[in-house]
């Protein structure tokens, strides 16, 4: 509080002069700024001048009263030399132009209060001291006023005089400028701090010591300028400012005078550049002379500097292209091995290149520069020129030669071999400098007018490397297709195993290196032969495969044996290989497609077992080879579950490339039927539960329930295979699901189950088996059913497999028991409602008995007689 009362109490009106004494030149213009601040009322304040020159204040100007200025000054005044210019809604400044001795005095600036309190200051003053004119500016005598013609790259000086005589102690500030169209642009300044500043543009130029401003005796400023260009042309003159410093230690400038100094005219350096020959064709092998002549109206000491180009193309810029040689201005030529450069005479230089060839094809030009000698000793390029691109033209050495393309072995049959020579024939001109190359292509022959591009399947590079296409680069690689070179004239193309797909025209491109002066190969010339047609005529294979059944009649427990003959046409040394499959009766459950891959024996007599799943009967299925066309199947001590038809599956092969077979055609041979007639008890299956609707974590029975109808068989003589299935539907629409199987050994095998539930499988009597679900769960629902697989032992003591019999499923449903489900989370939810009550009345007791209590001071009462009002 303290601090913000002495701040309100310190606040108040501030005007504000410049601090004096301001020194100022008769004659010149003086500009004295008042303003004001922190203060209340409107934003735009008024103000009034008045003068002194001892001790009366003369008003001089109002800017809110015109009957304000005196009679002394109102004649000024009227005309305009004293005048009150507003740069703000707060600020003015007082202008007296030509200021006369006479104003030297004290001049107040006041504001007219609009404030609601007066606090702070409402006028200020300042003293303004007026001294005479001791600046004095000229030109160089010699030189005063006068016009230079220089040409470009030479150095110029120009001077100026500038002195000051004033009592005061003032500083001069002189700026070289050369006018840039109607305006002045500094070149180089020193300052009235003594320092050198150049101007936007020339900082480069003065750092490197090409514009200079020295001083000199009788207070001369002299300007050098080296190395003048056609920018240095222009009239110039010397500007210098008197400064002097305040009593605030500001500098404040008094006075500014110039002088033009001269006229200085740039004349440019005319170079020219051109090649003594327009378009020039040489022939490989060749040299290639070309001539640069440079003219220049130079004169005095310089030297030339020229630099031979070569470009691909004639808008390129010198970036792009390539240098070949050059001199320089001491005449030093750069070193190449087949290109030289000489100075035949002072304007001529001399390009010669020894053993063309085709890589030199292109556009020639020459650039030339002129140099001039400097004071320093360096040198100062002024003027550089580039000549028009010639066009040079090599003509290459082309060898002649032709050629021939023939088929020396060509396939009949597939996988036949088949080799292409290609020759190069009548060849001239082919010295060691050229190498040949092959290129091999492929087109494929079409009925149809269709045009059909070739293919690359194989190309040499200048250095006989071979390089793949896309066709064909497998087998390629894997030494099917050979390219080789048998000769000096001849390459060879050889598919070992032709197949179908390389039925079509051939034919072989020849190319010719040229070797250059850098020792790279260059393609020079192509020449194509004519193609040749690989082809054949083919027959479609032909197979036919007949099933015998051996033994016409036969039992259950008995060998069955069948042979299938194989005949073939148009297959070029077949060989085959046979498959047996069986075709089921769509009741067995163990095959639902209806088709069984048994065994199976390749083209190299390799025996496999393919859908064989007895484990029981591994050696029970033979096939074997019995000639080099007819097999032999046999399947020993056969079950009533074998019943169906069989067949013979045979696949003749032909030998392919590298060794490898190939497929050629398949056949099926006719069905065998083995179908036994027998009088054997019939099996039937059920399922049954007395309770299938129970509750979770309950126990679930379900019965597999099994009968016999027909003849009456001992417990000993029958066994059975039981599986326990389960869907998860309600519709029997998804995957049955195995819970447990038990096989007719006693062992059980149960399934990987995910919940908490477990399910057992055992057997109460021969025909009766049952399925256990211990603590249900919600996802043991669905439909139940068996799946029981019959084995009954004949007479003979072999045990017969009978088809697998199917249940019809039961319905399990688990429901939820609603009152043990709910009843712990009820019991929870009371216990910790009761508690959180208790705990609620047990803080409330405590806050209201301890924490807020309130003492209550009751007025104490004496024991004292009561007294008469009168006495009260």
């Amino acid at each position: 509080l303290s601090f913000f009362s002495c701040l309100a109490l310190c606040r108040g009106r501030v005007v504000r002069v410049p601090k004096g004494p301001l020194i100022r030149v008769v004659g010149t213009e003086v500009v004295i700024p008042c303003s004001v601040s922190d203060y209340d009322g409107p934003s735009e304040q008024n103000f009034d001048w008045e003068f002194s020159r001892e001790t009366d204040f003369v008003r001089i100007v109002s800017t809110w009263d015109s009957t304000f200025t005196s009679e002394e000054y109102q004649k000024r005044v009227g005309h305009g030399d004293i005048k009150l210019r507003r740069s703000s809604n707060d600020a003015v400044e007082l202008v007296i132009r030509n200021i006369q001795p006479t104003d030297q005095g004290r001049y107040k600036c006041s504001t007219p209060s609009t404030d609601a309190t007066v606090q702070g200051n409402y006028d200020a003053e300042v003293q303004v001291k007026v001294i005479s004119d001791g600046l004095s500016v000229s030109g160089s005598k010699a030189r005063s006023s006068t016009s230079l013609r220089l040409p470009e790259g030479d150095s110029f000086k120009l001077r100026c005089s500038a002195i000051s005589n004033s009592l005061e102690h003032t500083h001069l500030h002189v700026t070289w400028q050369i006018r840039s169209g109607s305006t002045w642009q500094d070149i180089l300044s020193l300052t009235h701090e003594g320092k050198f500043q150049p101007g936007v543009g020339y900082e480069e130029r003065y750092r490197n010591g090409d514009i200079r401003l020295d001083t000199g005796a009788n207070d001369t400023y002299r300007l050098s300028v080296s190395q003048a260009s056609s920018v240095d042309g222009g009239a110039y003159r010397c500007l210098v400012s008197e400064w002097v410093r305040g009593t605030d230690s500001s500098w404040q400038k008094i006075q500014e005078k110039s002088v033009e100094i001269a006229n200085v005219a740039i004349q440019r350096t005319a170079l020219d550049v051109v090649i003594s020959t327009s378009n020039v064709s040489v022939t490989e092998r060749d040299s290639l002379d070309l001539t640069c002549n440079i003219t220049t109206d130079r004169s005095g000491i310089f030297q030339a500097e020229v630099m031979w180009y070569f470009s691909a193309s004639p808008d390129d810029t010198l970036s792009d292209a390539q240098i070949l040689l050059s001199v320089d201005r001491d005449s030093v030529v750069s070193d190449s091995t087949l290109i030289s450069l000489s100075h035949v005479d002072r304007n001529s230089y001399r390009l010669l290149v020894r053993d063309v060839d085709v890589e030199d094809s292109g556009y020639y030009f020459c650039q030339a520069a002129v140099w001039v000698p400097l004071h320093n000793g360096s040198w100062h390029k002024v003027v550089e020129r580039t000549s028009a691109p010639v066009s040079v033209v090599v003509t290459a050495l082309e060898p002649d030669y032709e050629v021939f393309l023939n088929a020396s072995k060509t396939p009949k049959f597939s996988d036949d071999p088949t080799e292409l020579n290609c020759k190069i024939t009548n060849a001239q001109d082919t010295e060691a400098n050229i190498r040949f190359t092959v290129s091999w292509y492929y087109r494929k022959r079409l009925r149809s007018d269709d045009v059909v591009t070739e293919e690359l399947m194989a190309t040499m590079d200048a250095d006989w490397t071979l390089l793949l296409g896309d066709r064909s680069r497998e087998r390629i690689q894997n030494g099917e297709i050979i390219f080789s070179k048998k000769a000096v004239d001849t390459f060879s193309l050889r598919i070992q195993w032709t197949s179908e797909s390389d039925r079509g025209d051939y034919f072989c491109v020849i190319s010719a290196w040229s070797r250059h002066r850098n020792n790279s190969w260059v393609k020079s010339k192509d020449v194509t032969s004519t193609s040749v047609n690989i082809f054949w005529a083919t027959q479609d294979y032909m197979l036919t495969v007949e099933a015998v059944k051996l033994k016409p009649f036969f039992v259950a427990g008995h060998t069955f044996e069948m042979t299938c003959k194989v005949s073939s046409k148009n297959i070029k040394t077949p060989r085959y290989s046979v498959l047996i499959t069986a075709e089921k009766p769509l009741t067995d459950q163990s095959n639902p497609n209806g088709t069984t891959r048994i065994i199976s024996l390749n083209q190299d007599s390799v025996v496999r077992l393919e859908d064989w799943t007895d484990q029981t009967r591994v050696d029970g299925v033979v096939l074997e080879k019995v000639q080099e066309n007819e097999f032999r199947y046999r399947m020993y001590q056969t079950q009533i579950s074998d019943a169906g038809l069989y067949r013979c599956v045979v696949t003749a092969w032909s030998p392919g490339g590298g060794g490898m077979w190939r497929e050629a055609v398949n056949g099926l041979s006719n069905p065998i039927q083995i179908d036994f007639q027998t009088s054997g008890p019939v099996f039937n299956a059920s399922v049954h539960s007395d309770n299938p609707t129970i509750y979770q974590g309950e126990l679930a029975d379900l019965l597999c329930i099994i009968t016999m109808e027909g003849m009456t068989l001992e417990p000993d003589d029958m066994s059975f295979d039981v599986s326990w299935f389960a869907v998860r539907s309600f519709a029997l629409d998804r995957e049955p699901v195995l819970l447990a199987s038990l096989d007719r050994w006693g062992i059980v095998t149960q399934s990987r189950r995910n919940g908490s539930s477990d399910v057992s499988l055992e057997r109460i009597s021969p025909l009766e088996f049952r399925l256990r679900v211990h603590s249900c769960e919600d996802h043991d629902f669905g439909n139940h059913y068996c799946v029981v697989t019959p084995w009954v032992r004949s007479p003979t003591g072999v045990w017969q497999r009978e088809p697998d019999i199917k249940a019809k499923p039961i319905f399990l449903s688990v429901k939820m028991d609603v009152l043990n489900a709910f009843k712990y989370p009820l019991l929870i939810g009371i216990g910790l409602a009761t508690v959180i009550g208790l705990l609620s009345c047990l803080i409330g007791y405590c806050s209201s008995r301890w924490c807020c209590k309130k003492e209550v001071q009751e007025t104490r009462r004496e024991r004292r007689r009561l007294m008469s009002m009168e006495m009260d």
